[in-house]
């Protein structure tokens, strides 16, 4: 592997910001974890392609990293390059048939608005969700019971060494958290099928789904959103709250005491204070009620 030869190659050849050693805690909702090796913002699909290229040909793993907002960075950082996609990959297009196809590097709370504004109804679940639309659709982001994959006419993606493809949203197998896209998969642009509606109903309906996730949910401190899934016919959050966890501290991490499901950095948390708390969490629940909880949070670093 040759961090330096990929570095040599990408910078000044493609269109594409290429930086190294950059701290990953200020590109996490976290704001937890030590540097990238490499971190590359590639402006459009040829600098994207040529990106990928070169890491492979160097043998630099690589991974996209979005706003990271369900993402855990080792505090020693990623040895391998972040990629994050922006300029041509964020851009925002509402259709002539109730359609809006966005980039994936566009800020899922910028779709949604433009969703509203547009008077087009079907994107409600994911208001208050931060991130990218990319990553929304790579963990089909939602609620419990409506996810945004339902919403997906169809998509673009860059297999690597082989280049794009397309498929139809019901081509792809969407769940709660979940999708049947490969990972080795780069998610470019989705056009998504909305439904026409009056704006002021959209907006009381987005205005009352925020509402409640500020009721429930720590949102004034630095999370990761929900660290597990929630289990079939069963709360997550309850299930950690039964064993006593709530407001468990391992140094400035804590599993928060609004909601035993999100575990907050509350200054000066590191990765490893949040690895606690989620090992602790699930060997609880898993000793206490026999059941194994499944993480969301993406792991980075952490020797793999």
């Amino acid at each position: 592997m040759s961090l330096f030869n990929a570095y040599m190659s990408l910078s000044g050849a493609v269109d594409a910001s290429v930086e190294r050693d950059v701290p990953l805690a200020r590109h996490t909702s976290y704001r937890i974890g030590g540097p990238a090796a490499l971190f590359v913002r590639p402006r459009d699909y040829e600098a994207l392609a040529r990106t990928v290229s070169v890491l492979g040909d160097e043998g630099v793993r690589w991974v996209i990293l979005g706003k990271g907002s369900n993402v855990l960075v080792d505090d020693a950082g990623y040895d391998g390059c972040v990629i994050t996609l922006d300029d041509e990959f964020s851009q925002v297009r509402i259709g002539e048939d109730n359609t809006l196809t966005a980039g994936a590097g566009a800020l899922l709370s910028r779709v949604v608005n433009e969703a509203l504004r547009a008077g087009l109804s079907g994107l409600e679940p994911c208001v208050g969700i931060p991130g990218t639309l990319g990553g929304a659709l790579a963990m089909d982001a939602g609620t419990r019971r409506e996810w945004i994959g339902r919403r997906v006419r169809d998509l673009v993606v860059l297999r690597p060494g082989e280049g794009l493809h397309r498929y139809d949203g019901d081509e792809v197998s969407w769940g709660y958290r979940s999708t049947s896209i490969p990972t080795s998969e780069i998610i470019l642009e989705a056009t998504l099928a909305l439904m026409p509606a009056e704006k002021d109903a959209i907006a009381a309906d987005m205005d009352a789904r925020l509402r409640r996730r500020r009721k429930a949910q720590p949102l004034s401190q630095p999370s990761c959103g929900s660290v597990f899934r929630n289990p079939p016919d069963g709360s997550a959050g309850q299930l950690i709250a039964s064993c006593g966890l709530s407001g468990a501290e391992c140094g400035d991490a804590q599993i928060s005491p609004v909601h035993a499901n999100f575990i907050v950095n509350r200054g000066r948390a590191t990765a490893a204070d949040v690895l606690a708390l989620i090992t602790r969490a699930h060997d609880a629940v898993l000793e206490r009620h026999g059941v194994d909880l499944s993480c969301e949070v993406k792991f980075l670093g952490f020797g793999g």
